[in-house]
């Protein structure tokens, strides 16, 4: 029985060791056999035709986006909301987009507070007088390389451009002069004016004829700085042309270019009550409803005008700073640009949106929505009428380009020309004024 016991006993064991042979004789397969992983963490196959990466978890983005025309900010949102599709659908990126207007009057300061500090926007617009100053200062990136340098017309492209090279996105290609109400024009049997003595007629015929010749909306004073932006460029081009060239060699005066308050006055003369108690989307409005027969505006206006109006008939022409009809031109300008901050955070997404702006696809409906002249070959779309009536200026010599004044300058003719309405300064006054902030423009820029 012992010897029984022993045996089974035996018998166990060698089981056991053989059990654990077996077990432990399976060798791990080489790495490089080329075999196929099978296990869990293999790639599932595909499903219906879907990528697997459309099942993966998107990578989150964000773009802060700064933009000075809030009167196209529905186009706007838009257009940012199909980049933040295209951005998931195409890269699996899920994108937020903080998009910002601030009024016109605030935007400068603001986009300027905002560079210096630690809160600098990863693309924002400014004006392409504007590009030397903000590119000498770091705050441009070089789109030359980029696919929409290729798109651009050569023309625009070099408003755009410093030494060559592409610095911003070009958006908002403009040429303006007075904004009026052709039904009305042609109700008085009006033609356009093209001299300072037409001017005053037209605005006579209109009175007599129970309409207020001009929409006046000067509570923000970029508004009422317009008529300095079309009666100083239309006399330096046509009379003064070294002026501008002179004031930055401190060698000239605005008194030599006074009589473009001769104009100004006849604005306000036959201007609209309570100027300073009404914005510029308020008087676009009323402009499209008949309150006035012309409107120191721009075409950029065309958006909240016919918004107002669908059925508004609007046309264009050259301000008359004079009887000299050599100085009675359109101004010519890429009033707005988009800029690429280089310290962005997401600048390979920032640029992927400035690209978009010239998107193949989708530009052209956006610039057509928001009444842009076409600037690039992707855009195939029928302009509008005031737009077309305008540019026959331009084929006719009859434009300038816009001028670079230094932006101190420029903000303290709107501020003057507000006081200038209700009455608290002279030409005298506004003379001296804007000599003294020239000088002090130069001076500062020779220090930096």
């Amino acid at each position: 029985m012992k010897a029984m016991k022993k045996l089974i006993s035996a018998a166990v064991v060698m089981c056991l060791l053989l059990s654990l042979a077996a077990c432990g004789g399976k060798k791990e397969e080489p790495a490089n056999t080329g075999a196929k992983d099978v296990t869990a963490t293999q790639a599932p196959a595909k499903e219906d035709g879907k990528d697997s990466q459309s099942s993966a978890e998107p990578k989150e983005a964000e773009l802060n986006i700064m933009m000075s025309f809030p009167q196209y900010m529905d186009q706007w949102e838009t257009y940012v909301q199909q980049f933040k599709d295209k951005m998931l659908a195409e890269e699996n990126i899920k994108l937020t987009v903080n998009l910002e207007m601030p009024s016109s009057d605030q935007y400068e300061s603001v986009l300027q507070a905002r560079l210096t500090g630690d809160d600098a926007p990863d693309l924002y617009t400014i004006h392409s007088n504007n590009l030397k100053t903000y590119n000498e200062a770091g705050y441009l990136t070089d789109l030359s390389g980029e696919v929409l340098a290729g798109k651009i017309f050569e023309n625009v492209k070099n408003t755009v451009s410093i030494d060559g090279k592409l610095m911003a996105v070009p958006i908002e290609s403009t040429a303006w002069g007075v904004l009026y109400n052709k039904d009305i024009f042609t109700e008085c049997g009006l033609q356009v004016p093209n001299t300072l003595d037409e001017l005053k007629n037209v605005c006579k015929v209109l009175k007599d004829k129970g309409y207020t010749p001009f929409l006046l909306a000067y509570q923000e004073q970029w508004v009422p700085q317009l008529m300095t932006a079309l009666t100083i460029g239309g006399k330096v081009s046509g009379e003064a042309k070294d002026w501008l060239e002179r004031m930055y060699a401190d060698n000239a005066s605005y008194a030599e270019i006074i009589d473009i308050f001769d104009v100004i006055d006849v604005i306000m003369q036959y201007g609209t009550d309570r100027a300073m108690e009404e914005g510029s989307e308020a008087g676009s409005a009323d402009f499209a409803n008949g309150k006035a027969a012309m409107y120191v505006q721009g075409t950029w206006a065309s958006n909240t005008i016919m918004t107002a109006n669908p059925d508004f008939n609007m046309g264009v022409f050259a301000l008359p700073v004079n009887n000299n009809q050599a100085c009675t031109m359109v101004n010519l300008s890429t009033s707005t640009t988009l800029a690429v901050y280089p310290n962005s955070k997401n600048l390979d997404i920032a640029l992927k949106f400035a690209n978009y702006v010239l998107d193949d696809k989708d530009s052209s409906a956006l610039f057509q929505s928001c009444s842009f002249n076409p600037i690039a070959t992707v855009h195939n779309y029928e302009t509008s009428s005031w737009v077309k009536e305008a540019y026959e200026y331009v084929e006719a010599g009859r434009a300038y380009q816009d001028l670079v004044l230094p932006n101190s300058v420029t903000d303290e003719q709107g501020k003057l020309l507000q006081e200038y309405y209700v009455g608290s300064v002279t030409r005298e006054d506004i003379i001296k004024a804007l000599d003294d902030k020239f000088k002090e423009a130069n001076r500062l820029s020779k220090q930096n």
